[in-house]
């Protein structure tokens, strides 16, 4: 019985420090300066979005002559917009202005992270490209972790397209995948439901997945296309893995074939 209360002890105190710290296993940004300066070899504009008082998030904009449109991009989990910008290039070379945004607490932007208000700062920033661009030119892109913010932003509005990388099901489902034991439906800050979310978005939906993905395995882009066949297209890429999609052929030539339909 006693050896019973030592686990059950246990198996608490691990459900309070999995809630206390989560936020350091789910999130690793770089912090950058308020007074950096960022240098690229193409034109790129530096965007301040003021969300509410005291909290501004920071975009880079790169942007092309006469382009066909914009693309909002949701990067990762790690790094800062300075590195992520060098995949900016992927869609500037079929025409498109491409803005890229970092989160609360990453690179420039601040103020506190929660889910509800990284999925509103999501959509203030949608609402002011909106104000330069039509809908129909406006696609959304998710990488990993922004593949969330990516549906959440497509179910509310009508873009164009919308365009995941590496997503996962729910957070919810992923962090259970690697935590079974522990109840994180009840523990988990940032459930972030894109399968919720899916039923409500209206665009045809492109999904590309590493078929050796083992951090978020393609089983989970595969649930997510269930949800509505019609209107969202799974496309695997066999061998790929989480990371390294961008080193594919395939992947940029999916690419291309999307952005110049």
């Amino acid at each position: 019985m006693d050896l019973l209360i030592y686990i059950g002890l246990a198996w608490l105190v691990i459900c309070v420090v999995v809630y206390f710290i989560q936020e350091r296993f789910i999130f690793h940004p770089e912090k950058l300066p308020q007074n950096f300066k960022f240098q690229y070899d193409r034109p790129f504009t530096e965007l301040f979005f003021d969300v509410e008082r005291n909290v501004r998030i920071n975009g880079l904009h790169f942007a092309v002559e006469n382009p066909k449109g914009i693309i909002l991009y949701f990067h990762g989990n790690t790094r800062s917009i300075k590195g992520w910008a060098k995949y900016s290039k992927d869609f500037t070379k079929y025409q498109y202005d491409l803005v890229m945004i970092d989160y609360r607490g990453f690179g420039k932007s601040t103020g506190k992270r929660s889910e509800e208000v990284m999925l509103k700062d999501a959509q203030f920033v949608y609402e002011e490209l909106k104000k330069q661009y039509n809908e129909d030119q406006i696609i959304v892109y998710g990488r990993s972790i922004g593949s969330g913010f990516a549906v959440r932003v497509a179910s509310l509005n009508t873009p164009r397209f919308c365009i995941l990388d590496a997503p996962y099901y729910s957070f919810q489902h992923i962090s259970s995948r690697y935590l079974p034991f522990l109840p994180m439906p009840f523990l988990l800050k940032y459930p972030i439901r894109a399968d919720l979310w899916m039923e409500y978005v209206k665009c045809h939906t492109y999904i590309l997945h590493g078929t050796k993905d083992r951090l978020i395995p393609i089983n989970s882009s595969e649930r997510l296309a269930a949800i509505a066949p019609k209107r969202i297209t799974l496309i695997r890429i066999e061998g790929g893995k989480h990371n390294n999609l961008p080193s594919f052929p395939q992947y940029h030539a999916f690419l291309r074939d999307i952005l110049l339909y």
